[in-house]
This record gives structure tokens, sequence and C-alpha cells, in this order.
């Protein structure tokens, strides 16, 4: 990819950033999007390290020009004083040939001054040792250098003890280096110590961030957030023993304790480590940086930070600047991050790709991309990949793919593929990879469970896996509880599920929990003359939620309360939107209402429509109009129906009616 095009798409980014309008893809493709703020398997940034040549600064010194002074003229005079015999020339010419990588040169003037008991000289004589492959040489050297309290060397041989495996011996010598304030040496101590760990490492974490060290800063940042979110990662970027390596799709955020959340001062402190070593240049701080300032809301901060971690090569950065762009609108630049991202291997941006692709319904470049993200190891390759093919009908391609998301622990995977092979009549099938998707925390394969189970009237095993999906905020599966416990007589706890339910948006749960409600209350009666509209109860509340979601029992029982207050007009529009959805209780209702504002011929449409769908009262009152109207015959048909269509009541009437219209026929 051209640069310029990056360049652009970066220009474009300033201005687009601040339009918060998102565009999402289709709900069904698991790009992973959140995964970019949450913790994952991070590549080793190169620890920063230094070569451990002590006299490093009078070395640098002489390579420099300083004044009149060339480099070749005061390497020359090093030279001429280290002939004559001078300890701290030889030793600073040892260090300067030493840095250039002239080691058979510095080996000799290293020599001599450490001779002469130059502590830099020793320490630097182990480095040139160890650069040659004599490791034990080279730690003699570093003893005698720690002893006279160098601080560099001690570091060096605690390093070359730990490389060995001699715990004790490594930690020795790096507490000697830390407390002697060398950088380097702390953050190795509390490298070992957070091997063990053992709570002293965030000390020396901390010890050498404040010294500048920005891998320690940058390290110190991580443990100080992963305090407060609880996670399951450690300082040093590690999985913590027991942690699953591979997540599934959907968001997983954990909470310090129960109710609690993430502790504010750790986390404030976490950023502002952060900031230090991302302002040094480091690319995965300016990562974590970005992420905090995003959920913050601060997404034009945190776009600035993602677009300098993706310069310096972070493709996360990079697939997280893409779904910032792309909720800002612009997807045109997102995909151009995105394939940034996806070239250097970064599995949930070939994702977003293949989502990008799918919806424009170019299907061979979307499963293209997602084959990419399954080889980048994105197990949501495959599972997005099952997705493509069930949307085009090629069921044995999906089962495939959902079969190998399953076999790696994706738990929508599992789900998806118990379905698949449910509505194929395999329900033994089904059910083990429900359990499997339950069991890893899929709320919709628990609520899928409950409906195998009730479908075999297991009842109490269905209700267990409907509460176990409630829990997790299902709604439908609230909504089931809910009912179970309602034919239980249980009203408080239904209730509870009910409103949990309808608070979801499940317009069933609301027209239920109406029903509770106002079955508790006596009915209303018609307002006094002269006096204002009662207000409206809870329950009616919940009657109106359910009918603008729809429902058309809750339609009806709207109109028929805004009727019992004298709101006529609230009570004919509630009616009729009832009635023009189908339902024959609001076409008969609508058709009183009409009859009564002397609409006969509208209202005997409506009976109409509601007699030919089954209602025995409408059918009763066709006859009546038509016995009014002399229309003898037309009022015996509608008669036979009332008697067929019921209730008892209608048909006694309706019988009793159609004799005197016989008679009346006869007479």
């Amino acid at each position: 990819m051209a640069d310029e095009v990056f360049a652009a798409a970066a220009e474009q980014y300033k201005d687009i950033i601040e339009n918060t309008e998102t565009a999402e893809p289709p709900e069904s493709v698991a790009t992973t999007e959140t995964a970019r703020n949450a913790e994952s398997h991070e590549p080793a940034e190169d620890f920063e390290t230094a070569d451990g040549v002590e006299n490093a600064d009078a070395a640098a010194t002489a390579e420099s020009t300083d004044g009149a002074d060339s480099t070749d003229e005061a390497e020359a005079r090093h030279r001429r004083a280290a002939d004559a015999g001078d300890t701290a020339s030889m030793s600073v010419l040892g260090a300067l040939l030493l840095r250039r990588g002239d080691l058979a040169g510095a080996e000799p003037y290293l020599r001599a001054a450490t001779a002469d008991g130059d502590r830099a000289a020793a320490n630097n004589l182990g480095v040139l040792l160890h650069q040659r492959g004599y490791p034990e040489e080279a730690a003699g050297w570093w003893r005698t250098a720690a002893v006279a309290g160098s601080a560099a060397a001690a570091h060096a041989l605690g390093r070359h003890f730990r490389e060995r495996g001699d715990e004790p011996a490594a930690e020795y010598w790096l507490r000697q280096s830390a407390e002697q304030g060398h950088a380097l040496g702390a953050y190795a101590l509390a490298d070992l110590l957070e091997h063990r760990s053992d709570v002293g490492a965030e000390r020396w974490l901390r010890a050498a961030a404040e010294q500048g060290h920005r891998e320690a800063a940058y390290r110190l940042a991580r443990l100080l957030e992963h305090d407060a979110a609880d996670t399951a990662h450690d300082a040093f970027g590690r999985p913590a023993p027991g942690s699953r390596g591979t997540q599934p799709a959907a968001p997983r955020r954990t909470a310090r304790s129960a109710g609690e959340g993430p502790a504010p001062s750790r986390t404030g402190e976490a950023e502002q480590w952060y900031r230090q070593a991302a302002a040094r240049g480091h690319r995965r701080a300016a990562l974590h940086l970005g992420a905090i300032l995003e959920r913050r809301g601060e997404l034009k901060e945190a776009g600035r930070w993602y677009l300098i971690a993706a310069k310096a090569g972070e493709a996360r950065a990079a697939c997280a600047l893409g779904f910032l762009l792309r909720d800002a609108g612009d997807r045109e630049s997102a995909a151009v991050w995105w394939l940034r991202a996806a070239q250097d291997g970064d599995g949930n941006a070939a994702n977003a790709l293949g989502a990008l692709h799918a919806a424009r319904g170019e299907q061979q470049t979307a499963e293209r991309w997602y084959r990419a993200a399954m080889d980048a190891g994105d197990v949501n390759g495959a599972y997005n990949l099952g997705l493509l093919c069930a949307a085009q009908d090629r069921t044995a391609q999906a089962e495939q793919w959902y079969r190998r998301a399953a076999y790696t622990g994706h738990r929508e995977a599992a789900n998806a593929l118990a379905v698949l092979l449910l509505q194929a009549g395999d329900p033994v099938g089904a059910e083990p990879w429900f359990s499997k998707a339950a069991e890893a925390g899929s709320v919709d394969a628990a609520f899928n469970l409950g409906i195998l189970y009730a479908g075999r009237d297991e009842d109490r095993t269905a209700l267990l896996w409907y509460e176990r999906a409630a829990a997790a905020g299902h709604t439908e599966a609230a909504l089931q509880v809910g009912m179970a416990l309602l034919h239980r007589g249980e009203e408080q706890e239904a209730e509870r599920h009910l409103r949990c339910a309808a608070g979801g948006g499940s317009a069933e749960a609301a027209f239920r929990l109406a029903g509770l409600l106002d079955a508790r209350q006596p009915p209303p009666g018609p307002p006094a003359l002269g006096e204002p509209l009662p207000e409206k109860s809870e329950c009616e509340e919940w009657y109106e939620r359910a009918a603008e979601q729809g429902h058309r029992r809750a339609q009806v029982r709207v109109g028929m309360l805004a009727a019992s207050r004298g709101d006529m007009e609230s009570a004919g529009r509630w009616y009729r939107e009832a009635a023009e959805s189908g339902s024959r209780n609001g076409a008969f209702n609508l058709g009183l209402l009409l009859a009564r504002e002397g609409s006969e011929r509208e209202a005997a449409l409506w009976w109409t429509r509601a007699a030919a769908d089954g209602h025995g009262r409408a059918a009763l009152r066709l006859a009546l109009l038509a016995a009014r109207r002399g229309e003898l015959a037309e009022g015996q048909r509608w008669c036979a129906r009332a008697v067929e269509l019921g209730p008892a009541e209608v048909a006694e009437r309706a019988a009793r009616l159609r004799e005197a219209l016989h008679q009346e026929l006869t007479a």
C-alpha cells in the first residue's frame, strides 16, 4: 500500500473523527471489534536494553565533536594517554572500541585497566567476553566489578544467573543493582519477582519507570490496569494460569467484585504511565492509551494515539483506528487501515474487511478475508465463514466451518452448529453442542437449551436453563421464566422477571406485566360529569408500551382502558390499529364505537371482518342490524353463524333471535 494513501487517510481522519454517527456491520458477523480494547496475547516489543558498557558517557563524548576536537582527535588523545599508562584513558578507550564493535582492539586496554583495579573496565571486559561466547569467564569479571560496586555488572551477573536457572543468585545480584538505582536492574528484578507472583514486582517496576525506562512504564501501566479491572493477564502481558487463550467474539467485561467497577485511582495512574511510555515511542502503550481514551469518549485524542501506534507498525492500533473511522461514517478510510493491519497479520482487521465486503454483496472477497483471519489464528474467521455459507444456503460448508470454530472453543459457533443440527432434525446431535456453548457462557445457547427441553415436556430442566439465560440478561428467557412463575402462582418473582423482559423490549412481557398489575386494581368507573380524565395507571402504560410495539391484544386493551376513562378518540385509534393488524376483538370494538357514533355502515364492515375471523358477538351484532333493516333472511344467516361460533351466551341469544325471525318470515 502506497504511503500517500495512508497519509491521505490520516489527513481525512482529523475532520472525520468528530462525527459520531455509527454505521454497524451486519449483526451476525463477529468482527470482535471490542477486542481492540481488551487484552490479548501481545507480541513482545523489544525491551529497552543497554549494551552493559560502563564509561558509556565518556566513550560517547570521545565519539562526538566537541569544540575544535574531532572524533579522531579525541580518540587519539585517549590512545596516547592509555599507551602512557593512564588507567582512566585505557578504560574509556576500551569502552569506545567495544561500543564500536572492535573487540580485538578493546580487549588489551580493558584488561590493562582491569589489572589496575578499574571497576568499569572489569564490567566492560565481562561484556566483551560474553559477546565472544565465554559466559563463565564474563561472569567472573562481572562478579569482580559488582563486588566493587558496579550496578551495571550486578545487573549483568543477575541476568547471567537467571539464564542458567539459578533464581536465588539472580535475585541477589539484581537486587544489588536495583537498590543502587540501576533502571535495568530494577526492571529485571521486577520481571523475576513477577514470574514468582511476588507482590514486590510493582515496587521495582515503578522504580525503573520513574527513571525513564519506557518498557517498565508500560508494564507498570498494564499491572495497574489489570488490578483495577481484574483481568486474566499478568503485568507482563502473559495469560494468567487457567485463562483461555481464545476468547469468543462477544465482549466480556468483569468487575473488580460484585457491584464494583474498576478502581478509578489505579486506572488513572495506569493512564499516566501509558502516556509516559507512549511519549517515549512505545507503540503498544500508545495503543492502550488510545483504548482508554476511546472508552472515555475522547475519540479525537484516542484516534491520535492509534495513528501514532499504527504508523509505528502496531497492527492492532491500525485495526482500532479503522473501527473509529467506520464509526465516524468513513468506511473507505477504515478499509485502508484494516487492510494495513490485515496485511500485518491482524485477524480482527481481516474479519472487519470480510464483514465490509459481505455487506456490499462481494461474497468471494469476504470469504477470502475470513480465510485470512482464520490463517492469522483468529477463530472468528471460521465462524464468519460458517455464517457466510449459511446465508448462501451452503449448509454442508456452514456446518464444516461451525464445527472447526466450535472445536476450538468458540461458543457462538457451537450454538450456531447446534441450531443447524436442530433445523436438520437432529436434536440428539444438537444437544451436546448447545450444552458446550451454554457452559462456555453463551446466553443464546442456554435459552435454546430451555426451548429444547420444553419441547420434550421436561419443564423443570427447561426452567433451569431459562433462568440461567435470564440471569445473563436474555429478554425472551426472562419472559419464559416470568410466565412459568405466573403459572405457579409466584406473582412477586414473576413480576420481577416480567419487568426485566419488558424493560429489554419484549412486547409480550410488557403485555403480561400489565395484565398482572391490572388484575390487582379495581376496574375504573366512568369519570363524573365535569371531572378531568384520570391519569394513566402503570398497567395502562405497560399496555401502551406493548401496543406501540404492535401487540394486538395490548392495543385492544389500551383502547378499552381509554374508553373507560372517556377518551373515545384514543380508544378509536387503538381499536383501529388492532383491527387493521388482524385483531378480531379490535374490529368488533371498533364497530361498537362507530355504531355509537352513528356510523352503522362502517361498523358493519368491521363486524363482518370480525365475524369472518370467528367472532360470535360480531355475527350476532350483524344479525340484529339486519333484523332492524328488515333483512330477515340475512339476519337468519348471521344468527346461524353466531350459534356456530358461540360462546354459549351468544349462541343462546342468537338461537332465540333466529326463531323469532323464522316466525316473522312464515307469518
